[in-house]
């Protein structure tokens, strides 16, 4: 049996205490994972707003006056001359409300000429007096040129597939108008008439706004169609006001009409 001296003792106490010590150490932290890749974010953008019923992106359309009214050709207008303005209303419509659907535009457009001939004759007499009085020797010019503006008024695209189904309507009541009642019947037409357009303006005006925020916000990523309908345009070529007199608007281009 060997004796235990004390230096070894000592060597052995030690050597226990620093593997006690070892074992009681703390471990080294563990490496750390590598920080995700940076978050993609996709914006979606989307579609720039497009015009309403296929008008073009640029137009100018009558404004609304202080007192709500929209400006229009119709607007602040004499009783003969709302009745000549439904006359060439349905007048438009017989010339561009050819679909099946529309045959009783032009069905109501000859009676009213037919029917109403005489009512007809005596709006147009004070319609040219009016403009008479307010343009003296101009005053035939000036209604030319106002006339042109109510056909190319009534005849804007975007419009017309509303416009033909109410002169539809509106054709649709001629046979049960008197022709006591031809004045009142134009109010009312040319009011309906109007709410149609109304309806368009309001809707532009809204892709307006629209168009406006989108660009705001996204840029202007594409440029706008200059095209534009002007409220003075022509639609139709090559036909003069007396040769259309003598077709009395019911076919042919579509032009200003001389009364």
């Amino acid at each position: 049996m060997f004796a235990v001296t004390d230096a070894k003792i000592r060597i052995l106490a030690i050597t226990g205490g620093l593997a006690f010590l070892a074992g009681c150490a703390t471990p080294p932290a563990p490496t750390p994972p590598p920080p995700p890749p940076p978050k993609v974010v996709q914006v979606v953008i989307p579609a720039r707003p497009m015009p309403p019923s296929g008008a073009v992106a640029i137009m100018t359309i009558p404004a609304v006056g202080t007192d709500g009214l929209r400006r229009t050709v119709n607007h602040n207008i004499s009783s003969a001359q709302k009745v000549w303005n439904m006359r060439s209303a349905l007048n438009v419509a017989a010339l561009n409300c050819l679909d099946s659907r529309y045959s009783s535009v032009l069905t109501g457009y000859k009676l009213l000429l037919d029917r109403h001939k005489k009512g007809l004759a005596a709006a147009n007499k004070d319609v040219t007096s009016e403009f008479r009085s307010r343009y003296g020797a101009t005053g035939r010019t000036a209604q030319d040129q106002y006339m042109t503006q109510v056909y190319n008024y009534f005849a804007l695209p975007p419009a017309q597939h509303e416009f033909c189904v109410t002169a539809t309507r509106i054709a649709d009541e001629l046979p049960l108008v008197a022709a006591a009642d031809l004045e009142s019947f134009s109010v009312r037409s040319l009011q309906s008439f109007e709410a149609v357009f109304e309806d368009f303006y309001r809707s532009y005006e809204r892709y307006q706004s629209d168009l406006a925020q989108w660009d705001a916000r996204y840029g202007s990523l594409q440029s706008a169609n200059p095209a534009t309908f002007a409220a003075n345009a022509s639609y139709g070529t090559g036909t003069t006001s007396e040769q259309a007199d003598k077709t009395d608007f019911v076919s042919g281009p579509l032009v200003a009409p001389r009364p």
